[in-house]
């Protein structure tokens, strides 16, 4: 069983819930995911099976789009409803006042990670520590939001918000500053994940209807499955006779190949998916594969 499986994951589930019970679903341990969500969160959680764990570390769009909703007139110590009120106060702004500063959380920029977060400080989570009390400086880290648009309130002062942004980035604390930014207190009231790198929701499914492919039988869990090579469909496709095919399994590079320098993904005569290469100076060189060796007579 190989290939990417995206799950829809449920609230108050950790990713490594969702993990641990595809583990028993799918029989191997042999799964990676990307993007850790919040319990609170729901959403896309791509889980990489099999041989494709192997490109969890390797993805190149790792940008997310969330769904939340601005809770304003408390703040609490998670930065979300699941946590303790520290503090309420009134609502003196709305509408009006987030669609003006709202332009002003376009862009690069420097934020703080919250201390419920699994962010580590000399190898301790920092969750681990906020729920024995204990606070610690913790240094500013670049993200960037790339998009962030106003999606009306559904209720009294709650507002929606969708937010597409660069990897690393918390929501509960950009909601925070959005918040003190009106001269607000606020918090996160809820989260969904609706994209994560190429993967959106269209390409998820809930852990009852994996279940259900798993009751009926192999073909349809695989049917599930993403194929690896969809993480690297930005790339350029390189598709290679038998001869370098088997130089690439080899690990021997393949001088004055007719191509332009680049990264490539790979693909055999038969088209499956190989791996990775690189073209330098008009040598071919694997980077990673993703198949077991095929011997050709």
């Amino acid at each position: 069983m190989q290939g990417i499986l995206i799950v829809d994951k449920p609230m108050e589930w950790t990713s490594f819930d969702v993990i641990a019970k595809l583990r028993g679903i799918l029989g191997t341990r042999k799964l990676g995911h990307s993007g850790t969500l919040d319990p609170m969160a729901t959403g896309v959680l791509p889980v990489f099976c099999g041989g494709a764990s192997k490109a969890v570390d390797l993805q190149l769009d790792h940008t997310k789009t969330y769904c939340a909703r601005l809770r304003l007139g408390m703040q609490t110590d998670t930065g979300d409803i699941t946590g303790t009120v520290l503090e309420t106060a009134p609502v003196t702004a709305g509408e009006k006042e987030l669609l003006a500063v709202l332009p002003r959380f376009l862009g690069p920029q420097m934020q703080t990670p919250p201390m419920y977060s699994a962010v580590k400080i000399n190898g301790q989570p920092l969750y681990k520590l906020a729920r024995e009390g204990v606070t610690v400086e913790r240094k500013a880290r670049p993200i960037e939001i790339l998009d962030i648009r106003y999606g009306g309130s559904p209720v009294e002062n709650e507002y929606v918000l969708t937010v597409r942004c660069s990897k690393g980035t918390y929501i509960r604390t950009l909601l925070e500053d959005i918040a003190a930014a009106m001269g607000q207190k606020g918090t996160m009231s809820a989260l969904r994940r609706t994209t994560a790198g190429v993967y959106t929701e269209a390409d998820a499914h809930t852990l009852e209807e994996i279940q259900a492919a798993k009751d009926a039988g192999p073909e349809a869990l695989q049917a599930l499955m993403l194929p690896v090579e969809s993480v690297f469909e930005s790339l350029p496709l390189l598709v290679v006779e038998p001869r370098v095919e088997q130089h690439l399994y080899n690990g021997c590079p393949t001088s004055r190949y007719p191509a332009a320098d680049g990264r490539y993904r790979v693909r055999n005569a038969e088209g499956q998916f190989l791996g990775l290469a690189n073209i330098t100076g008009g040598v071919l060189k694997v980077e990673k594969l993703f198949v077991e060796r095929n011997e050709k007579d």
